[in-house]
């Protein structure tokens, strides 16, 4: 089996630098990822954040869709229950008209943020969320697929009309994304990053046992893990401790600034917290290259997925470079299509 090897980038703010730095790294990884081999390049959508600078992936996308060749661009994802489908599906029928054929329209159903803010997003935010397979149904509508004959907004079109089309997949942490992607056709990502991969085999099943194949696609599986490579497992460890103390911090509610090693290393850590990092680094796939690639092609392989898309949030930028670099020499990355053993 191959495997299709991409990107998943929060732009993450990190200790000591501010967001529009951290803007500004994203467009610096996804032009490399271009030139690398990557096959995609995804944008995520969080508010109200003091660790990630991607509010507003739409714009940022664009940015990058007009610097880079080949790579494909897109989200991971639009919350659909903050907008109005017709206004996503203009957005992205417009970015087609960018980068043509390079487009993915990544869709999730969370508020990638607090309470009160997907209110202040969406006044209507509780009963847009229940609605999210009918704003699906919508957005595919205005997409291509057409609405239904006696929808209000049948005759309503989406503009710009241009001859190419956004590749949409829907994205989650649970078997509520996979039953929405299986019941509508799209390819569907587990974020398995988010969860270190509890519910991920069995969301997968549902995906797979109750996909209906629609527009002559079959059922296409992916997930979002973190990893992160260095030239020695000791560096890698060494990294990997900014993003452990930064998950300690979100498991308890709060979100700052990804700190830094020296930071990490500062920190007056308890027993529990300790047992709780050495789990998260079984877990994780960071340390040399080939350990990456071996780690990363195991659980590829034991779920069953044509996909991975890595998240490598990593305080020292030059240092996340230098892990994407490694990641696609070791998966010997040329187009974006890989062996998998």
């Amino acid at each position: 089996m191959s495997l299709s090897l991409s990107i998943l980038d929060q732009s993450t703010i990190v200790s000591g630098r501010d967001a529009a730095q951290a803007i500004q790294e994203t467009m610096e990884v996804a032009q490399l990822a271009d030139r690398l081999g990557y096959a995609r390049y995804w944008l995520a959508e969080h508010h109200n954040s003091r660790s990630h600078a991607g509010s507003a992936p739409e714009i940022v996308i664009s940015a990058i869709a007009a610097t880079t060749r080949r790579i494909r661009v897109g989200s991971a994802g639009i919350m659909l229950p903050h907008y109005s489908a017709l206004k996503v599906a203009e957005q992205f029928r417009a970015l087609e008209a960018v980068a043509p054929g390079r487009i993915d329209l990544g869709l999730g159903r969370a508020p990638g943020s607090d309470g009160r803010t997907a209110y202040a997003l969406n006044p209507n935010a509780a009963t847009a969320a229940d609605n999210f397979p009918a704003a699906v149904r919508d957005l595919l509508g205005w997409l291509g697929d057409g609405l239904p004959e006696q929808h209000p907004y049948r005759e309503v079109r989406a503009s710009p009309e241009v001859p190419t089309f956004p590749e949409v997949w829907i994205l989650g942490s649970s078997n509520y994304g996979a039953q929405v992607a299986a019941f509508f056709g799209l390819p569907y990502c587990f974020a398995h990053f988010i969860t270190d991969g509890q519910g991920c085999a069995e969301a997968l099943g549902i995906y797979r046992e109750t996909f209906r194949e629609l527009r002559g696609q079959k059922a296409h599986a992916a997930i979002g893990v973190y990893a992160l490579a260095a030239d020695t497992a000791e560096e890698a460890e060494r990294l990997f401790s900014s993003r452990a103390l930064w998950r300690l911090h979100r498991d308890r509610g709060i979100f700052p600034p990804l700190p830094t090693a020296e930071e990490a290393a500062a920190y007056p850590y308890t027993e529990a917290e300790l047992a709780k990092i050495a789990r998260m680094r079984t877990r994780a796939m960071i340390g040399t290259p080939g350990q990456v690639r071996a780690r990363i092609s195991a659980l590829a392989e034991e779920l069953g997925v044509q996909e991975v898309a890595i998240l490598t949030p990593c305080h020292d930028a030059e240092a996340r470079r230098r892990s994407v670099t490694l990641i696609a020499e070791a998966f010997e990355l040329t187009g974006g299509l890989v062996p998998c053993a």
